[in-house]
């Protein structure tokens, strides 16, 4: 896998492969927490990688066993000048909702930890894929903070508000079995496979119709904002575009010509 050194990132890896790019948070002392620098560079790479016609599918995960434990709250910032907490909170939500909103599937790859903000990182790629020995924390409380990174938003549509309640007032620690049993993540796969089982999701997601998936992906965003009548009406706007697109008259081929089809996201 080619790593990508057009623009270099101190506190990020890019690579790239075959329509998947893979970000890995890369601050393993810290446990890959978040300080002003990785922040900056996480929108940086978020809108580069929305922009992006050659992009497929992103793969987010941490370096050297940890996923993200959250913000640097450390105290020992020396990424860079300190901003204002207010000026620091909207850069967060600027990566939330640039996150959120990007076109290309997201899959989440969790090793080790995945704490407050990190955690709410993760519930925002649309697939999230843990290891057996992943830890999952919503732990703004033990730091005397309010849950931020759209965890309010997030969490309660996952597991349910009274559980959302429970993990995010107590902040406790749980394991992968419960994460997988409450619905907090997609898939808990032993630590030996986690790497192939990624690959092979991001693969089928690379290779899929990139038009198509973005507006599925969209309107799933949008589902518990709407009634099932506007549900309708977006759905019906997206496949008139669907059927405009050479993908869409590409998939029609390949059916009757009985081989898989080559999207190419036109």
């Amino acid at each position: 896998m080619a790593t990508d050194t057009a623009e270099p990132y101190e506190t990020l890896v890019i690579e790239r492969n075959d329509g998947i790019v893979t970000v890995t948070m890369n601050r393993p002392r810290r446990k890959n927490a978040a300080n002003s620098t990785m922040w900056t560079e996480l929108l940086r790479c978020f809108r580069e990688i929305s922009e992006s016609t050659t992009d497929r599918v992103m793969i987010l995960t941490g370096a050297e066993g940890d996923f993200c434990s959250g913000a640097d709250v450390s105290g020992d910032d020396s990424g860079g000048q300190r901003k204002h907490q207010l000026a620091a909170m909207r850069e967060i939500t600027e990566i939330c909702l640039t996150l959120n909103r990007m076109p290309q599937p997201t899959i989440a790859k969790v090793r080790g930890v995945a704490a407050g903000a990190g955690l709410n990182m993760a519930l925002s790629c649309d697939l999230l894929v843990g290891d057996d020995t992943s830890r999952y924390s919503e732990i703004f409380a033990r730091r005397g903070l309010s849950i931020d990174f759209g965890g309010s938003f997030l969490l309660p549509r996952r597991v349910g508000l009274h559980k959302a309640k429970e993990l995010t007032l107590l902040a406790d620690i749980i394991d992968a079995k419960e994460a997988e049993a409450i619905g907090l993540v997609n898939r808990i796969v032993p630590a030996a496979h986690l790497d192939a089982f990624v690959d092979d999701w991001a693969g089928r997601l690379a290779a899929g119709p990139p038009i198509a998936l973005a507006m599925s992906k969209r309107l799933l965003n949008n589902s518990l904002n709407v009634t099932l009548e506007e549900a309708l009406d977006d759905e019906g706007l997206s496949q008139t575009v669907n059927f405009g697109t050479a993908d869409t008259a590409e998939a029609m081929r390949a059916f009757v010509e009985k081989r898989e089809p080559q999207f190419e996201g036109r």
